[in-house]
């Protein structure tokens, strides 16, 4: 099967460990000096009428399983750190949005 970036966006992510939807695709992570897939970032559903942000998860790309016309499933520790931070590039510092 071949698949387009645009064609991961949107697609439901269930997580195998727990049997839960995850939320969707919002974005990829490519390493450009190898040309791979380094991981999947899925955002879930907003809650209470948009007044709340959803959470993001990055899961590595090693641990997705299956993906499937519908749905891409992953082997995936919810309780592992949430992408809350967007990373500047430089050193340790921050920048939160």
């Amino acid at each position: 099967m071949v698949c387009r970036i645009s064609d991961l966006r949107y697609k439901d992510v269930i997580n195998l460990q727990d049997g839960s939807c995850l939320g969707s695709v919002c974005d990829v992570e490519l390493d450009c000096e190898k040309a791979k897939v380094r991981a999947l970032v899925v955002r879930s559903r907003m809650r209470f009428f948009f007044f709340s942000r959803g959470e993001e998860w990055v899961i590595d790309f090693h641990e997705v399983k299956v993906i499937g016309e519908d749905a891409i499933l992953v082997c995936f520790d919810r309780n592992r750190e949430k992408k809350n931070e967007k990373k500047t590039g430089f050193s340790d510092e921050k920048e939160i949005y």
